[in-house]
């Protein structure tokens, strides 16, 4: 894999930060996106970006495209999470989970797809969640952003069918992140068990089965949870 190049959002903890390990292992120019700081991973260049904010965002994609190109492997991954019962789900609220779980997967999807399409082949995969199919109680926004986003990946791998490029949905059940420190899930009976979440590196595992099987194969959905 030395010469793909993959671009990851979201990489700078959890899930996007365990892929861009798995992907730079295997030999990739790994492109990680994120708006906090990101520990030092050989093999990557790194853009801070607050992939939520449309100025900065455009700015860090072109900066990206100017300087590797189209590349082979998109991984939209960032994103956020909020548990807030209806009425405590305000249009505030609920403006922030569309930002980075809908609007800025768009928006990446509609910086790199084009070219990728023009040049006939790559990889775009999109992570969801159990919650872009499932729904649980105090989710309202977070399902909605999340549902919103599997709509976005189908109409993408319509649009793609014929041009070489793969789209992939990866929906994770509950994953042990720091999302759920604040909730401290192993104190609450309407909360899983961390013990019982899957890792982020099985996570990271999913996406890169998916972004590495031969050109002919295209791999549209997994869906994961843990065997506990």
């Amino acid at each position: 894999m030395s010469a793909t190049t993959v671009v990851i959002t979201g990489a700078s903890r959890g899930i996007g930060a365990a892929t861009a390990a798995r992907f730079a292992a295997n030999g990739a120019t790994v492109i990680r996106m994120a708006r906090s700081e990101m520990a030092p991973l050989r093999g990557s260049v790194d853009v801070r970006v607050d992939l939520a904010d449309p100025t900065d965002r455009r700015r860090a994609l072109e900066l990206v495209s100017r300087q590797i190109g189209t590349p082979d492997i998109v991984i939209s991954n960032a994103g956020a999470f909020l548990l807030a019962s209806l009425e405590d789900t305000s249009d505030e609220l609920l403006r922030e989970q569309l930002a980075i779980n809908l609007e800025a997967p768009l928006a990446v999807a509609r910086h790199f797809l084009p070219a990728m399409k023009a040049r006939g082949s790559g990889t775009h995969i999109l992570v969801g969640s159990i919650a872009d199919w499932y729904a649980f109680p105090g989710n309202a926004a977070y399902a909605s952003s999340k549902f919103g986003a599997r709509g976005l990946h189908e109409v993408l791998r319509e649009e793609c069918i014929g041009s070489g490029v793969r789209c992939t949905l990866i929906s994770p059940g509950p994953t042990d992140t720091g999302i759920w420190d604040p909730l401290d899930p192993d104190g609450r009976s309407d909360l899983p068990d961390r013990a019982d979440m899957l890792d982020p590196n099985h996570v990271a595992a999913a996406i890169h089965f998916a972004a590495t099987q031969p050109a002919a194969v295209h791999v549209e959905l997994i869906r994961l949870g843990a065997s506990r």
